[in-house]
């Protein structure tokens, strides 16, 4: 018998094999001639090769753009969360460290989370293997898995003391948009990916900032790859002046889409950072406040992604990425392959200037003096300055700003026309500061003018 049995396994698996073979071969070739029909009704740029020809979906999409692609379903499934910014792991935020690896930061409702992992813990084994000495990118490898599988951590606490624990990998996101309040009520709102839910997140922290007493913002969309367009669709929203929020080419027509209005408004002077990894939805919106002057960008010029992408979901549930469009802003300025040139080009963090013009709108009738840079002493600055100075200055008067932050603890001197100040820390390589002077009321009522100046450390 089992002579026989065998025999018929084998004969069975003989006629079977080719069955399945045959039948992935022709599903494949539905999908070659369904995807060839989108393409051919749909897709904006050129097709490098004759598509008519092609016998592969691999084929068809070396001749296209490269932003075209073929997910499979659960590519597509990974690439949507990347864009909402949903991963699986652990949920911590990590750097090396001398005794192993740091914990930064530990993402709310993520596995670490649940098993009361906080920041400051070092890790320094895995699964019992020390990881002293291994790289942030070794150990990522490590804490990455499938969703509800374990991981044993070793960690050393603040006080010294260790313990092991066993941690449920799970799906978990990363904070998109956070905010802070600068000094001088400046407001700062990073975004970095236009997820679905990103207009409300940040309309959630403009509002907030506000009622802590911001009047200015500073929005930052720096390697903000780009995300949903109905979200910039959103965001456009927030701004005063605009109207419009892109120009866009299809195969067949062209529109010219407006934005979706909020009932809260960033002000007129908001700043927008921006740089060469800001791309697609990020020029997007750049693009349209800026021509519509409903903000002011910073930094350099962006990538230069100005194609729109659609997503086709094919007869066996995989999806084609397909390029549909080319987007301008509303004044018609080519974006692909050439970028938005921000109003104020910076060669440093564009954060630094953003703040220091934020700052110099609250102080019109101070005295600007010139700039000191690339200072080399992190322990004392020497400021000369080119009028008379009251020898009894207070200290009080005086004030150094982090650009960026807030205001950094310092005594100030006069000695003669110059003004000493040190700080009660070393300042930061790189660092730029402004230094404020208030004015002081003399006896005859006479208001002494202010003044301030922008200092950049060297690095």
């Amino acid at each position: 018998m089992k002579k026989v049995l065998w025999s018929f396994v084998f004969v069975l698996s003989f006629f079977i094999f080719p069955f399945t073979n045959a039948s992935a071969a022709s599903n494949e070739q539905q999908l070659v001639k369904e995807i060839k029909e989108i393409i051919t009704e749909n897709y904006v740029g050129t097709i490098n090769g004759n598509l008519q020809k092609a016998k592969t979906i691999d084929e068809i999409i070396d001749m296209l753009d490269p932003y075209s692609t073929y997910f499979t379903q659960q590519e597509f499934e990974e690439f949507m969360n990347s864009i909402n910014l949903s991963t699986i792991g652990i949920g911590v935020v990590i750097e090396e460290h001398e005794d192993g690896i740091h914990i930064l930061q530990v993402i709310e409702n993520s596995g670490a989370f649940d098993g009361g992992v906080v920041a400051g813990d070092i890790i320094i084994a895995i699964n019992g293997e020390t990881i002293v000495g291994r790289s942030t990118q070794e150990t990522s490898s490590l804490l990455i898995g499938d969703e509800g599988t374990q991981v044993t951590l070793t960690l050393q606490h603040e006080n010294g003391t260790t313990s092991t624990k066993a941690i449920t990998r799970k799906k978990f996101t990363l904070p998109n948009v956070q905010s802070e309040l600068l000094f001088g009520n400046v407001g700062y709102i990073s975004m970095s990916s236009f997820s679905e839910d990103g207009a409300q997140l940040v309309k959630k922290e403009l509002i907030q900032l506000q009622q802590r007493g911001a009047t200015s913002f500073i929005f930052d969309l720096q390697n903000n790859g780009g995300g949903y367009v109905a979200t910039m669709e959103e965001l456009a929203g927030l701004f005063p002046n605009a109207k419009i929020a892109y120009l866009l080419e299809e195969a067949h027509a062209s529109y010219k889409v407006r934005v979706i209005s909020q009932d809260v408004k960033f002000p007129l002077d908001t700043r927008i950072l921006v740089n060469r990894y800001s791309a697609s939805a990020s020029e997007m919106l750049s693009a349209s406040l800026q021509d519509q002057h409903s903000a002011i960008l910073y930094g350099e010029t962006t990538y230069g992604k100005g194609a729109m992408q659609g997503f086709y979901e094919l007869r066996d549930g995989s999806y084609l990425k397909l390029t549909v469009g080319k987007f301008t802003g509303p004044s018609g300025h080519t974006i692909h392959e050439v970028g938005v040139k921000p109003n104020i080009e910076t060669k440093t963090p564009p954060i630094f200037q953003a703040h220091y013009d934020a700052l110099k709108t609250q102080y019109t009738n101070y005295k600007e003096l010139t700039s000191l840079k690339n200072v080399s002493d992190p322990k004392k600055l020497t400021v000369k300055i080119p009028f008379a100075l009251p020898s009894q200055l207070s200290e009080d008067k005086v004030q150094l700003i982090a650009l960026g932050a807030n205001e950094v603890p310092i005594t100030a001197k006069v000695d003669g026309r110059s003004l000493i100040v040190t700080p009660s820390k070393p300042l930061s390589p790189g660092q730029e500061y402004m230094l404020l002077v208030h004015p002081k009321t003399q006896k005859a009522n006479k208001v002494q003018k202010g003044f301030y100046l922008h200092i950049t450390m060297k690095n």
